[in-house]
């Protein structure tokens, strides 16, 4: 499988997801991008074509983390996870965006999980 197949794959499954699970303003979309050395997460109302929030990597509060990539896209689910319940969120519709759920992804799921998020 090359690289043009992995990435024509990935972006039929992000369109079918998509169609299938629209996000609101009281059940937003927890939407996952990865790249190969970062990783960001947002709740997006697309009701309204809005982001609600974001968090990433690549933010400079979260430039000093530490750890693996697993670990840090762990810290980044805990992260979207205690935003979104300060904003009176609990209940999100997880879009993994055609990734696997497995590694990275996961540990996101799983730190958003943990901070109370419900999916």
């Amino acid at each position: 499988m090359g690289q043009k197949d992995n990435a024509a794959r990935r972006q039929k499954i992000k369109l079918r997801s998509k169609v299938r699970s629209q996000g609101t303003a009281e059940r937003p979309r927890l939407c996952v991008f990865r790249s190969v050395s970062e990783i960001y997460a947002q709740l997006i109302d697309d009701v309204n074509g809005a982001t609600l929030l974001a968090v990433s990597s690549m933010a400079k509060e979260n430039k000093e983390l530490k750890g693996t990539k697993t670990e840090v896209s762990y810290t980044i689910g805990k992260q979207i996870g205690e935003k979104a319940r300060a904003q009176g969120i609990e209940q999100v519709i997880f879009d993994r965006n055609g990734f696997r759920y497995h590694g990275r992804v996961k540990a996101l799921a799983d730190g958003a999980r943990e901070a109370g998020l419900v999916f």
